[in-house]
Protein backbone atom coordinates (compact mmCIF):
# COMPACT_ATOMS: atom_id res chain seq x y z
CA UNK A 1 0.00 0.00 0.00
CA UNK A 2 2.78 2.34 1.02
CA UNK A 3 4.75 1.46 -2.11
CA UNK A 4 1.78 2.19 -4.38
CA UNK A 5 1.22 5.54 -2.69
CA UNK A 6 4.91 6.46 -3.07
CA UNK A 7 4.80 5.55 -6.77
CA UNK A 8 1.68 7.66 -7.17
CA UNK A 9 3.37 10.61 -5.45
CA UNK A 10 6.44 10.22 -7.65
CA UNK A 11 4.29 10.17 -10.78
CA UNK A 12 2.51 13.33 -9.65
CA UNK A 13 5.85 14.98 -8.93
CA UNK A 14 7.30 14.02 -12.32
CA UNK A 15 4.10 15.18 -14.04
CA UNK A 16 4.28 18.50 -12.20
CA UNK A 17 7.94 19.01 -13.13
CA UNK A 18 7.23 18.02 -16.75
CA UNK A 19 4.42 20.58 -17.09
CA UNK A 20 6.62 23.31 -15.57
CA UNK A 21 9.51 22.49 -17.94
CA UNK A 22 7.23 22.44 -21.00
CA UNK A 23 5.63 25.76 -19.96
CA UNK A 24 9.03 27.37 -19.49
CA UNK A 25 10.34 25.96 -22.79
CA UNK A 26 7.35 27.12 -24.85
CA UNK A 27 7.34 30.61 -23.35
CA UNK A 28 11.10 31.05 -23.77
CA UNK A 29 10.92 29.71 -27.34
CA UNK A 30 8.25 32.26 -28.29
CA UNK A 31 10.19 34.99 -26.52
CA UNK A 32 13.40 33.98 -28.31
CA UNK A 33 11.72 33.95 -31.73
CA UNK A 34 10.28 37.39 -31.01
CA UNK A 35 13.78 38.56 -30.07
CA UNK A 36 15.04 37.12 -33.35
CA UNK A 37 12.34 39.10 -35.19
CA UNK A 38 13.30 42.30 -33.37
CA UNK A 39 16.98 41.84 -34.17
CA UNK A 40 16.27 41.15 -37.85
CA UNK A 41 13.57 43.78 -38.45
CA UNK A 42 16.14 46.22 -39.82
CA UNK A 43 17.81 43.48 -41.89
CA UNK A 44 14.49 42.52 -43.48
CA UNK A 45 13.63 46.18 -44.13
CA UNK A 46 17.09 46.78 -45.63
CA UNK A 47 16.64 43.78 -47.92
CA UNK A 48 13.46 45.26 -49.42
CA UNK A 49 15.00 48.73 -49.70
CA UNK A 50 17.94 47.35 -51.63
CA UNK A 51 15.60 45.82 -54.24
CA UNK A 52 14.54 49.31 -55.40
CA UNK A 53 16.46 50.38 -58.51
CA UNK A 54 17.37 53.86 -59.63
CA UNK A 55 17.56 53.74 -63.46
CA UNK A 56 19.89 56.13 -65.28
CA UNK A 57 18.92 56.53 -68.96
CA UNK A 58 21.76 57.60 -71.24
CA UNK A 59 21.51 59.71 -74.33
CA UNK A 60 22.16 58.03 -77.67
CA UNK A 61 25.15 60.32 -78.30
CA UNK A 62 26.82 59.34 -75.04
CA UNK A 63 30.42 58.30 -75.68
CA UNK A 64 31.74 54.90 -74.63
CA UNK A 65 34.38 56.51 -72.43
CA UNK A 66 31.73 58.60 -70.64
CA UNK A 67 29.60 55.53 -69.99
CA UNK A 68 32.59 53.61 -68.62
CA UNK A 69 33.55 56.51 -66.34
CA UNK A 70 29.98 56.73 -65.03
CA UNK A 71 29.87 52.98 -64.39
CA UNK A 72 33.13 53.16 -62.44
CA UNK A 73 32.09 56.21 -60.42
CA UNK A 74 28.75 54.58 -59.56
CA UNK A 75 30.49 51.36 -58.52
CA UNK A 76 32.78 53.33 -56.17
CA UNK A 77 30.02 55.53 -54.69
CA UNK A 78 29.13 55.03 -51.01
CA UNK A 79 25.44 54.75 -51.82
CA UNK A 80 25.86 51.96 -54.40
CA UNK A 81 25.33 48.31 -53.54
CA UNK A 82 25.45 47.06 -57.15
CA UNK A 83 24.96 48.27 -60.71
CA UNK A 84 23.72 46.62 -63.89
CA UNK A 85 24.34 48.05 -67.36
CA UNK A 86 21.52 47.33 -69.81
CA UNK A 87 22.18 48.11 -73.48
CA UNK A 88 19.34 49.24 -75.71
CA UNK A 89 19.55 45.93 -77.57
CA UNK A 90 19.18 43.93 -74.33
CA UNK A 91 16.32 46.16 -73.26
CA UNK A 92 14.57 45.66 -76.63
CA UNK A 93 14.97 41.88 -76.41
CA UNK A 94 13.56 41.80 -72.86
CA UNK A 95 10.65 44.06 -73.84
CA UNK A 96 9.83 41.91 -76.88
CA UNK A 97 9.67 38.81 -74.68
CA UNK A 98 7.47 40.65 -72.22
CA UNK A 99 4.88 41.82 -74.76
CA UNK A 100 5.18 38.69 -76.92
CA UNK A 101 5.95 40.41 -80.23
CA UNK A 102 8.83 42.09 -82.06
CA UNK A 103 7.93 45.77 -81.69
CA UNK A 104 11.13 46.89 -83.52
CA UNK A 105 9.96 45.14 -86.70
CA UNK A 106 6.76 47.16 -86.49
CA UNK A 107 8.44 50.49 -85.68
CA UNK A 108 11.47 49.99 -87.88
CA UNK A 109 13.92 51.17 -85.19
CA UNK A 110 14.79 50.70 -81.53
CA UNK A 111 13.32 53.55 -79.42
CA UNK A 112 14.85 52.34 -76.17
CA UNK A 113 17.97 53.74 -74.53
CA UNK A 114 21.08 52.39 -72.89
CA UNK A 115 20.65 52.46 -69.13
CA UNK A 116 22.30 51.67 -65.80
CA UNK A 117 20.26 50.20 -62.95
CA UNK A 118 21.67 51.34 -59.62
CA UNK A 119 20.74 49.35 -56.51
CA UNK A 120 21.53 51.44 -53.45
CA UNK A 121 22.59 50.58 -49.93
CA UNK A 122 19.60 50.64 -47.59
CA UNK A 123 20.90 53.59 -45.52
CA UNK A 124 20.64 55.83 -48.59
CA UNK A 125 17.12 54.80 -49.62
CA UNK A 126 15.15 57.80 -48.42
CA UNK A 127 13.27 60.43 -50.39
CA UNK A 128 15.73 63.28 -49.75
CA UNK A 129 18.90 61.29 -50.38
CA UNK A 130 17.62 59.62 -53.55
CA UNK A 131 16.47 63.03 -54.87
CA UNK A 132 19.97 64.42 -54.28
CA UNK A 133 21.61 61.44 -56.02
CA UNK A 134 19.20 61.70 -58.96
CA UNK A 135 19.87 65.45 -59.30
CA UNK A 136 23.63 64.85 -59.30
CA UNK A 137 23.39 62.21 -62.03
CA UNK A 138 20.94 64.25 -64.13
CA UNK A 139 23.40 67.16 -64.19
CA UNK A 140 25.72 65.14 -66.45
CA UNK A 141 25.25 66.20 -70.06
CA UNK A 142 25.17 62.65 -71.43
CA UNK A 143 22.43 61.52 -69.02
CA UNK A 144 18.94 61.86 -70.41
CA UNK A 145 16.93 61.23 -67.21
CA UNK A 146 16.96 59.36 -63.91
CA UNK A 147 13.86 57.35 -63.01
CA UNK A 148 12.91 55.72 -59.70
CA UNK A 149 9.74 54.85 -57.82
CA UNK A 150 9.49 57.77 -55.40
CA UNK A 151 6.04 56.83 -53.93
CA UNK A 152 7.29 53.28 -53.24
CA UNK A 153 10.33 54.60 -51.35
CA UNK A 154 8.14 56.90 -49.23
CA UNK A 155 5.66 54.09 -48.53
CA UNK A 156 8.42 51.63 -47.65
CA UNK A 157 10.11 53.98 -45.19
CA UNK A 158 6.77 54.84 -43.57
CA UNK A 159 5.84 51.17 -43.18
CA UNK A 160 9.27 50.30 -41.74
CA UNK A 161 8.77 52.90 -39.00
CA UNK A 162 5.30 51.57 -38.20
CA UNK A 163 6.41 47.93 -38.16
CA UNK A 164 9.43 48.73 -35.94
CA UNK A 165 7.19 50.57 -33.47
CA UNK A 166 4.64 47.76 -33.22
CA UNK A 167 7.32 45.07 -32.99
CA UNK A 168 8.77 46.88 -29.95
CA UNK A 169 5.30 47.14 -28.39
CA UNK A 170 4.65 43.44 -29.05
CA UNK A 171 8.05 42.57 -27.55
CA UNK A 172 7.18 44.37 -24.33
CA UNK A 173 3.75 42.72 -24.11
CA UNK A 174 5.08 39.23 -24.83
CA UNK A 175 7.88 39.65 -22.29
CA UNK A 176 5.32 40.59 -19.65
CA UNK A 177 3.11 37.61 -20.58
CA UNK A 178 6.14 35.30 -20.51
CA UNK A 179 7.00 36.36 -16.98
CA UNK A 180 3.39 35.86 -15.86
CA UNK A 181 3.09 32.39 -17.41
CA UNK A 182 6.36 31.10 -15.98
CA UNK A 183 5.53 32.67 -12.62
CA UNK A 184 2.12 30.94 -12.59
CA UNK A 185 3.67 27.55 -13.37
CA UNK A 186 6.26 27.93 -10.60
CA UNK A 187 3.67 29.13 -8.09
CA UNK A 188 1.46 26.10 -8.78
CA UNK A 189 4.47 23.85 -8.26
CA UNK A 190 5.30 25.52 -4.94
CA UNK A 191 1.62 25.59 -3.92
CA UNK A 192 1.49 21.78 -3.96
CA UNK A 193 4.21 21.76 -1.27
CA UNK A 194 2.82 24.53 0.93
CA UNK A 195 2.20 22.17 3.86
CA UNK A 196 5.80 20.92 3.69
CA UNK A 197 6.98 24.54 3.78
CA UNK A 198 4.85 25.32 6.82
CA UNK A 199 5.92 22.08 8.61
CA UNK A 200 9.60 22.91 8.12
CA UNK A 201 8.97 26.41 9.40
CA UNK A 202 7.16 25.10 12.49
CA UNK A 203 10.10 22.87 13.47
CA UNK A 204 12.44 25.85 13.42
CA UNK A 205 13.92 25.94 9.89
CA UNK A 206 14.92 29.40 8.74
CA UNK A 207 13.29 31.01 5.70
CA UNK A 208 16.55 30.87 3.74
CA UNK A 209 17.00 27.17 4.53
CA UNK A 210 13.43 26.42 3.39
CA UNK A 211 13.70 28.45 0.20
CA UNK A 212 17.04 27.01 -0.91
CA UNK A 213 15.93 23.57 -2.19
CA UNK A 214 12.87 25.06 -3.90
CA UNK A 215 14.96 27.70 -5.64
CA UNK A 216 17.60 25.20 -6.77
CA UNK A 217 14.95 22.82 -8.07
CA UNK A 218 13.24 25.62 -10.01
CA UNK A 219 16.55 26.81 -11.45
CA UNK A 220 17.23 23.27 -12.68
CA UNK A 221 13.80 23.18 -14.32
CA UNK A 222 14.46 26.62 -15.81
CA UNK A 223 17.78 25.43 -17.26
CA UNK A 224 16.16 22.34 -18.79
CA UNK A 225 13.31 24.44 -20.22
CA UNK A 226 15.78 27.00 -21.59
CA UNK A 227 17.87 24.28 -23.28
CA UNK A 228 14.75 22.83 -24.94
CA UNK A 229 13.75 26.35 -26.07
CA UNK A 230 17.24 27.01 -27.48
CA UNK A 231 17.18 23.73 -29.41
CA UNK A 232 13.80 24.72 -30.87
CA UNK A 233 15.13 28.19 -31.74
CA UNK A 234 18.20 26.72 -33.44
CA UNK A 235 15.99 24.41 -35.52
CA UNK A 236 13.63 27.25 -36.49
CA UNK A 237 16.57 29.51 -37.35
CA UNK A 238 18.15 26.82 -39.54
CA UNK A 239 14.82 26.28 -41.34
CA UNK A 240 14.20 30.00 -41.90
CA UNK A 241 17.76 30.56 -43.08
CA UNK A 242 17.32 27.84 -45.72
CA UNK A 243 14.03 29.35 -46.93
CA UNK A 244 15.27 32.97 -46.93
CA UNK A 245 19.05 32.73 -47.55
CA UNK A 246 19.10 36.30 -48.86
CA UNK A 247 18.36 37.61 -45.35
CA UNK A 248 21.54 35.96 -43.96
CA UNK A 249 19.91 35.35 -40.57
CA UNK A 250 22.99 33.51 -39.27
CA UNK A 251 25.56 35.99 -40.58
CA UNK A 252 26.04 37.88 -37.29
CA UNK A 253 27.03 35.15 -34.83
CA UNK A 254 27.74 37.62 -32.00
CA UNK A 255 24.15 38.91 -32.00
CA UNK A 256 22.77 35.36 -32.18
CA UNK A 257 25.03 34.24 -29.33
CA UNK A 258 23.85 37.22 -27.26
CA UNK A 259 20.22 36.32 -27.95
CA UNK A 260 20.72 32.66 -26.98
CA UNK A 261 22.58 33.63 -23.80
CA UNK A 262 19.83 36.15 -22.99
CA UNK A 263 17.09 33.51 -23.35
CA UNK A 264 19.07 31.07 -21.20
CA UNK A 265 19.69 33.71 -18.51
CA UNK A 266 16.04 34.76 -18.58
CA UNK A 267 14.95 31.17 -17.93
CA UNK A 268 17.12 31.08 -14.81
CA UNK A 269 16.27 34.58 -13.61
CA UNK A 270 12.48 34.29 -13.95
CA UNK A 271 12.35 30.88 -12.25
CA UNK A 272 14.57 32.12 -9.40
CA UNK A 273 12.49 35.25 -8.78
CA UNK A 274 9.17 33.39 -9.14
CA UNK A 275 10.23 30.70 -6.65
CA UNK A 276 11.61 33.24 -4.20
CA UNK A 277 8.36 35.22 -4.07
CA UNK A 278 6.13 32.11 -4.14
CA UNK A 279 7.91 30.51 -1.17
CA UNK A 280 7.94 33.86 0.67
CA UNK A 281 4.17 34.08 0.28
CA UNK A 282 3.55 30.68 1.88
CA UNK A 283 6.14 31.33 4.57
CA UNK A 284 4.24 34.43 5.61
CA UNK A 285 0.82 32.74 5.67
CA UNK A 286 -0.78 31.46 8.85
CA UNK A 287 -1.49 27.73 9.07
CA UNK A 288 -5.26 28.22 8.71
CA UNK A 289 -4.77 30.23 5.50
CA UNK A 290 -3.01 27.33 3.75
CA UNK A 291 -6.37 25.65 3.16
CA UNK A 292 -7.72 28.55 1.02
Amino acid sequence: MSTSFEKYQKRRLVSSYFSVVISIALVLFLLGMLGLLVLNTKKVADHFKEQIALTVYLKDNAKEVEIEQLKKSLAMADYTKSTTYVSKEEAAEAHSKEIGEDFMGFLGYNPLQNSIDVYMNADFVSGEQVDAIAAELTSKNFVDEVVYDKPLIALLNENVKKISFWVLIASGVFTFIAVLLINSSIRLSVYSKRFIIKTMQMVGATKGFIRRPFIWQSIKLGIIGAIIALIGMAGALYYLNNIFPQLALTSDLKILAGLFIGVFAMGILITWLSTFFATSRFLNLKTDELYY
